[in-house]
């Protein structure tokens, strides 16, 4: 595997080839998907070992860079405004009205950011219920949207509904009913679900697409400074990792080595105690003794100079050196040449 190769899987777990910069899920698609390769066998351990550091450099990534601190997208920029109007989002209710791909991401980022009950609401009840399952969210009726718009501190309308399905003077009912108390209202669809003059109302924060929007697009000059220096870190990380990689490509040869030295050892020791033996106990442990050693010289020996050939070249070349001389993958004719 070559740096350009390195680098795509590494850029792309940690956020910074996706479509949307810091896209958080990222990582997340990744581990799934490397989790499920490996429960039908389709990785080894040399794929592992790259996913696996490819991991550890997308924590590293958001550790130390902020490429993961701000909204990337208008569903996560959903909780950032609710933060700024509500503070801390444990605990809260939420209300999503429509089962949408953004209302379901929505439902994912405030779960995530603490909403402790998330009631979706979808005119086709199926398609409510199967967002549910998808989210951990409770289907309720649309006949019941009035009593659940009441408890909720945050709403999230995203329906592909033409018309609008919150008047301003619904809101005022829920408003006066709840007595004022702060609640957000993120209108995803376009067109719109909720009236703008639903601003006017006390106690109601409504926030659009034009809105989030402008969210992200702030952010993004930020995300663009953190990805140059996230992308330093995947160039640093490259360079140690190249030499672990070398390294493990040659450990199969090297165990094989081991394993036929161990073979070819026993072989002979059975020899000289068919000619020359019986010999003693003490005799007997010298030899097997001696014959250890041996073995370890000399697999000990190759295998120092495989790991440290600096080109992979060089080291395909004696590795298929190693392999011709001792039939590592030939044990028929390793054994015909013993006879």
């Amino acid at each position: 595997m070559d740096d350009v190769a390195l680098t795509h899987i590494f850029r792309v777990t940690s956020s910074l080839d996706s479509m949307v910069l810091g896209e958080p899920e990222i990582t997340g698609q990744v581990t799934e998907a490397w989790a499920h390769a490996q429960d039908v066998g389709a990785t080894g351990r040399f794929l592992d070992a790259v996913l696996q550091k490819a991991l550890t450099i997308s924590k590293r990534v958001r550790t130390e860079t902020a490429i993961g601190a701000s909204a990337v997208s208008l569903p996560y920029a959903s909780v950032e405004l609710s933060r700024q109007v509500l503070g801390d989002l444990a605990g809260r209710e939420v209300l999503l009205i429509g089962a949408g791909k953004m209302s379901e991401l929505a439902a994912h980022y405030l779960m995530k950011a603490g909403a402790s009950q998330v009631r979706v609401i979808n005119r086709t009840a199926c398609r409510g219920e199967e967002l549910a399952r998808k989210t951990g969210a409770t289907p309720v009726s649309f006949a019941d949207r009035f009593k659940y718009l009441k408890k909720a501190d945050i709403v999230v309308s995203s329906t592909s509904c033409p018309d609008v399905i919150l008047s301003r003077e619904e809101v005022e009912k829920i408003a006066q009913e709840r007595r004022y108390r702060p609640m957000v209202m993120i209108d995803l669809a376009v067109p719109r679900d909720i009236d703008s003059a639903v601003r006017e109302v006390e106690g109601i924060t409504l926030f659009d697409m034009d809105d989030l929007e402008h969210v992200v697009q702030q952010n993004a000059g930020g995300r663009q400074s953190a990805a140059e220096a996230a992308g330093k870190i995947v160039q640093d990380e490259i360079a140690g990792f190249r030499r672990t990689l070398t390294v493990e490509r040659v450990v199969p040869t090297i165990v094989a080595l081991r394993q036929r030295l161990d073979e070819l050892c026993r072989q002979e020791l059975e020899v000289l105690r068919n000619e020359f033996g019986p010999f003693t106990e003490d005799q007997d442990q010298a030899l097997t003794a001696l014959t250890s050693h041996i073995t370890q010289r000399i697999a000990g020996s190759l295998a120092r100079e495989l790991k440290e050939l600096p080109e992979r070249q060089e080291q395909d070349v004696l590795t298929a050196a190693v392999g011709r001389l001792f039939h590592l993958d030939q044990p028929a004719k390793a054994a015909a040449a013993k006879n």
